[in-house]
């Protein structure tokens, strides 16, 4: 069985343990690690094998605690080299490091990486650990240490990790404002099938940031042409696009920045910003009515978007550039209606945000069910809308923080639970106290009977096998005689004694019976010597088995004892211990939960206010671009009513002659003067009225009234006489003809 690391020292929690397999192996074993990668090792603890298991579930704090015990019962034992776990120790250590860096304990898993390093290790082993270490540094926003972990690198690196290795040295390089040493490092990796696109990428932006444009824009170019059906990839292609399409509208190429804009797919994450910046290149190109028809794309999208709700200020920018104020009023009003409403629900937010509901709804238990469980609470009622938290959700310190806040919320929710079965196993010792302490002293009783029969049993075994032995050593045919043959020799042996006493007394028929019967008994156990011994030895190996039977009993009635005074006693002082330590801890979570939850919320309501600023501002906006979009129009509206009723009164009114006429027309009059007389009769006959030959009486009667007047007023009444007579081509036309009556 071959046994995957855990993906921790790549940085990202979940990620898959399988694309890390090789790891665990190399690190397995320090003093045979360095052999052949896919060499393979078998497991031999289950124990360890479980704790692996729940590391390839993602069950990282199930897999620490099982790693934990084992270690902790390794390190009691009297002779640990027995134990089969001593196989995997070096990789239980290193894996547990490994897997608290899931929980982002750095410091843990740096801890982890130095002691190997430290250790009886071969040089490709400490390369890959100061591969990884350098990885930790580097997460940690630390690069300057991630160096001087690369520079520890000497000789041959690994071939899983190689590659990887030089593209974390050119990152760091980045970041330290190397960037031709980056450049070159990044141009020895292109093509490198694992790290498709992101070198291209770091490749492009170095050579930007490096005063080589030309080829960072093309590097990026050639990036961004791509296509993928993966959405990673996908949206690596199109944040290139994007990104450039950006820095080239920033310079003021705005011909070429639009076709980069172009090719974001419309469907993806960054859809949005590149129909808004494409939009702009158009504006700033003074084509308003082309920058509409993104805008107008965009404008149709969800109005909780940033680059939605800025477009809906831009599309009746652009309609008001075109002079077509009504219709700017009319977005402006919308857009003003809009942000009212998207105000409205970022105040509710916040408010609900500040009442502790975002942080009881990421302590619901959805939250480790549902993916993206942040995104989905603004389907919950009364959550704080979500809809604003994306970009921020998309940073890495809010990741941070909420990922520690959902962390610290599973371990309250899994102390809470071992409290609970504190509390079960307390009941489950009182009720096998409850059971077992009046059966006690029946098996106690029990257990002595049994002790006093072994100890006879052994007795007789002892003096069975002792007799054995001496007739091995001296031959002792009585000793194998039956229960009946030793009751018949002694009662002849008795009767012998009889005879010596009183020899008289006994007749000699008597004797004579007596020395038979004494023979028949010797000589059975004599002929039958052998045989009784071979069967008193049987009889002694039955004894033995059955001591052993009533051993057994003996073991198995100790162990039930003890197995039944064990199951209830010994656990209230741990069980005490346990739960004040639980306590403790639930104490110390909360705390830091109370300051997690405070940064996550800070963080949300900071992120949801500076939304509503925005779109407050907004507002003003675009209240300010409605009255002036109103006065327009008004005014617009206005100036063609004048020109329409101008051009009714002109056409109302019929065609005036103007009061002198032109030079041409005078010309005209004259060369009219020079024209022949028949035609200059038949003008005159043409003429409507013709003036009378006398003046009228009241006329002279004031010329007769002039006369007695002095000069100067006669001749200003004359002028303004003059003036009196209506300014018509034919009257003035006449004035020299009156003149010359007058004269």
């Amino acid at each position: 069985m071959r046994i995957p690391l855990l993906s921790a020292f790549s940085g990202v929690a979940g990620v898959s343990l399988r694309a890390l397999s090789f790891t665990l192996c190399s690190f397995s074993l320090l003093s045979s690690a360095a052999q052949a990668d896919d060499e393979k090792e078998e497991l031999r603890d289950l124990f360890f094998g479980a704790a692996m298991y729940y590391a390839h579930q993602e069950n990282y704090f199930d897999a620490i605690v099982a790693l934990d015990n084992e270690l902790a019962q390794y390190h009691r034992l009297d002779e640990p080299e027995l134990d089969p776990f001593s196989e995997h120790l070096g990789q239980a250590e290193f894996s547990v490091g490994d897997l608290e860096l899931s929980y982002r304990m750095h410091r843990e898993a740096g801890r982890a990486i130095e002691a190997v390093l430290k250790g009886n290790v071969s040089q490709e082993v400490r390369n890959e650990a100061a591969y990884r270490l350098a990885k930790i540094h580097y997460h940690k926003q630390q690069p300057l240490n991630a160096l001087h972990a690369l520079e520890m690198i000497e000789g041959r690196v690994p071939l899983r990790v190689r590659a990887d290795e030089q593209f974390l040295r050119a990152r760091v390089f980045m970041e330290l404002g190397r960037l031709e040493e980056a450049v070159e490092l990044l141009k020895d990796l292109k093509g490198e099938e694992s790290l498709n696109g992101f070198v291209e990428f770091n490749l492009g932006i170095a050579q930007l940031k490096s005063n080589e444009e030309a080829r960072g824009v093309l590097e990026l170019t050639a990036l961004g042409k791509r296509r993928g059906s993966n959405p990673v990839d996908q949206a690596l292609y199109d944040k290139t696009n994007l990104l450039l399409g950006s820095h080239l509208m920033e310079a003021g190429e705005l011909e070429l920045a639009r076709p980069y804009f172009d090719r974001v797919n419309l469907e993806g994450p960054f859809s949005n910003r590149a129909l808004l910046g494409a939009g702009w290149v158009e504006a700033r190109a003074g084509r308003y009515d082309r920058a509409l028809v993104p805008w107008r794309i965009l404008q149709n999208r969800k109005g909780t978007n940033e680059a939605v709700q800025e477009v809906m200020l831009a599309v009746p920018y652009a309609y008001g550039k075109l002079d077509v104020h009504s219709t700017a009023a009319i977005n402006y009003g919308r857009a003003l209606d809009a942000f009212g409403r998207e105000i409205d629900t970022l105040t509710a937010s916040i408010n609900s945000i500040r009442q502790g509901k975002f942080l009881e709804a990421l302590r619901r238990k959805e939250a480790t069910q549902v993916q993206n469980w942040v995104v989905a609470l603004r389907n919950l009622p009364e959550a704080p809308e979500t809809h604003y938290l994306l970009d921020l959700m998309a940073s890495n310190d809010y990741q941070e923080f909420l990922r520690n806040y959902r962390d610290l919320n599973d371990l309250y929710e899994r102390n809470k639970e071992w409290l609970k079965s504190l509390t079960a196993y307390e009941y489950i010792i009182s009720a096998r106290r409850a059971y077992y302490e009046p059966l006690l002293p029946q098996l106690d009783e029990q257990f002595r009977a049994l002790d006093v029969r072994i100890k006879l049993r052994m007795e007789q075994r002892d003096q069975f096998s002792n007799r054995i032995e001496q007739m091995l050593v001296s031959r002792r045919p009585e000793y194998l005689a039956t229960a009946d043959e030793q009751e018949a020799r002694l009662q002849l042996l008795q009767l012998h004694k009889e005879i010596a006493r009183n020899p008289n007394g006994f007749t000699g028929e008597t004797r004579s019976r007596l020395a038979r019967l004494q023979g028949i008994l010797d000589l059975r156990l004599s002929t039958e010597y052998h045989q009784r011994l071979t069967e008193a030895y049987r009889h002694l190996q039955e004894l033995n088995i059955e001591i052993e039977k009533l051993q057994t009993i003996y073991r198995s009635y100790v162990r039930s004892r003890q197995a039944a005074t064990h199951s209830y006693t010994g656990y209230n002082k741990n069980i005490q211990r346990l739960r004040a330590q639980i306590h403790a801890a639930q104490q110390r979570l909360e705390m830091l939960m109370a300051r997690q939850g405070s940064m996550l919320e800070a963080l949300a309501v900071e992120e949801l206010e500076r939304r509503r600023s925005q779109l407050e501002s907004y507002q003003i906006k675009a209240r300010f671009a409605l009255a002036d979009s109103y006065d327009r129009a008004n005014e617009l509206q206005e100036q063609r009513e004048d020109e329409r009723k101008i051009e009714q009164h002109r056409e109302a009114q019929p065609e005036t002659l103007p009061a002198h006429n032109p030079p041409e027309m005078e010309a005209s009059e004259t060369e009219n003067n020079l024209q022949e007389p028949d035609e200059v009769e038949q003008h005159r006959e043409a003429q409507p009225e013709t003036l009378p030959e006398h003046n009228p009486p009241e006329m002279e009667a004031s010329e007769t009234d002039n006369k007695l007047q002095e000069p100067d007023e006669v001749e200003s009444h004359s002028e303004t006489q003059t003036e009196a007579l209506p300014r018509s081509s034919s009257a003035e036309s006449e004035a020299p003809e009156i003149e010359g009556d007058k004269a």
